[in-house]
């Protein structure tokens, strides 16, 4: 199992590689620049090779580096298109570094347009911003539906899977917290919520896992993260998403609100739980 958390890419590309060890995890979320923001630092290139060498040495998972939330690819207002177009092409261009890794992208808030009208704008300008020759998968994230966010119901994403100029290189990010906030219930139903996915888009398409607890009750459309046990939806919930059959070999990435040592504990928690229902 490929489990780990989301750290920061300030100290380096390396550094992060150790702080995932020094926890327990094989695999990592970063974001490529500020993500409240579009600023992003230099990028060492021995610092990204040490990195990948470090991972290779220790069996990591493919890496998933997360877009900033200040990217909104579904806008047409000239200033905040302007800017997704920017901060896509620039991050293309870094992740050519680490050809592994995912590249995760919130699909956008369509602003009053409606949600056909943000999935056609958010499809056409990646479509023009991707590389032919880039490797890089994208993962589109299942939403909460906060406010005018696109993505949250799978027949969206089915749709915006469909337009992509290179369909094998684009996938899914099934956050936990966000399928249950969006109003699909993962603790009562989870055989009917992956029936009703693969039906729709195919479990295939799930590339990575968020795992995050919520704050809020089922459909409350929120999006506020917790920590794994400490929310609507329980422990118990989350273990049987990410061992249940169909979705393994996935990395799992938690976003919960959390330190490094806090990270350790759900993690070790996680390991902990896994074995005592294997019985091993």
């Amino acid at each position: 199992m490929f489990i780990g958390c989301h750290l920061s890419i300030a100290r380096g590309y390396y550094r992060m590689g150790q702080d995932a060890l020094s926890i327990g995890a094989n695999v990592f979320q970063f974001f490529t620049r500020n993500p409240r923001g579009s600023q992003a630092k230099a990028i060492q290139p021995k610092d990204v090779e040490a990195l990948l060498n470090l991972a290779k040495e220790n069996d990591f998972g493919p890496m998933v580096a997360h877009a900033p939330y200040t990217l909104n690819p579904a806008s047409v207002e000239p200033k905040i298109s302007s800017l997704a177009r920017e901060i896509l092409r620039d991050d293309f261009q870094r992740l050519s570094l680490t050809p592994e890794a995912f590249y995760n992208l919130h699909p956008g808030c369509h602003l009053g347009r409606g949600s056909e009208a943000g999935m056609a704008s958010t499809m056409e300008l990646l479509n023009a911003i991707y590389p032919e020759d880039a490797s890089t998968m994208i993962l589109l994230e299942t939403m909460a539906g906060k406010g005018t966010e696109i993505g949250r119901r799978f027949e969206e994403l089915a749709h915006m899977l469909s337009q992509f100029k290179f369909p094998e290189r684009m996938g899914v990010c099934f956050d936990t917290c966000h399928v249950h906030d969006a109003g699909y219930d993962l603790v009562n139903d989870l055989e009917g919520v992956l029936h009703e996915f693969d039906q729709v888009v195919g479990l295939n398409r799930i590339k990575a896992i968020h795992l995050n607890d919520s704050l809020n009750p089922k459909a409350s459309h929120k999006d506020r993260h917790a920590k794994l046990g400490e929310g609507r939806m329980g422990l118990d919930a989350l273990i049987r998403v990410i061992s249940h059959p169909k979705l393994a070999g996935r990395p799992i990435i938690l976003e919960t609100p959390n330190d490094l040592s806090g990270y350790a504990k759900e993690i070790q928690l996680i390991k902990q739980t896994l074995s005592l229902d294997t019985g091993k």
